[in-house]
């Protein structure tokens, strides 16, 4: 007897995916792009796939099955894909290397450190942290620490004082 019942996950065939014209999916694809991508809507924590529908004049199933059809992905996944690849850039930005990862994930559109790091690590297999510290340009030589400038030392006036 198996210790686990682990079977093989079916995709779905949802039937509204099929009945959506391939030149509206098309079309929906790139106005999604648009929107997410282009305007960076993805960045808002709150921008949800009915708040999408809403703007581009269609309904929810539609952005649906155009998601998971045209891009092979839930929306959810379609999103925090853009929130990561902006995650990974500001990571190895040197502008942001005094961020912590709490900014860093707010700064890219998500609600908590928890999801941040659980997607993080779902698309590249590591943490924030250590994809940082392993993708981390060296500081340039005209930043690295330079010697003290050697000029002319303070007077200091030392207070002498004689025995009685």
């Amino acid at each position: 007897m198996a210790k686990y019942n682990i079977t093989q996950k079916k995709e779905r065939d949802a039937a509204y995916r099929s009945l959506v014209n391939p030149m509206l999916m098309d079309e929906l694809k790139e106005k999604i792009i648009n929107v997410l991508l282009v305007q960076k809507r993805y960045r808002d924590k709150n921008f949800s796939a009915k708040k999408l529908a809403e703007e581009l004049g269609t309904n929810t199933r539609y952005i649906s099955a155009v998601v998971n059809v045209r891009f092979h992905m839930n929306y959810t996944s379609l999103v925090n894909s853009y929130r990561i690849e902006e995650a990974m850039t500001l990571l190895t930005d040197r502008r942001y290397k005094d961020h912590s990862m709490e900014d860093i994930s707010d700064l890219v559109g998500f609600s908590n450190r928890q999801s941040f790091y659980a997607s993080f690590y779902k698309i590249n297999g590591s943490t924030p942290r250590d994809y940082r510290l392993e993708h981390m340009p060296p500081r340039p030589e005209s930043e690295e620490k330079k010697p003290a400038k050697r000029g002319r030392r303070p007077k200091v006036m030392a207070e002498v004082t004689i025995g009685n």
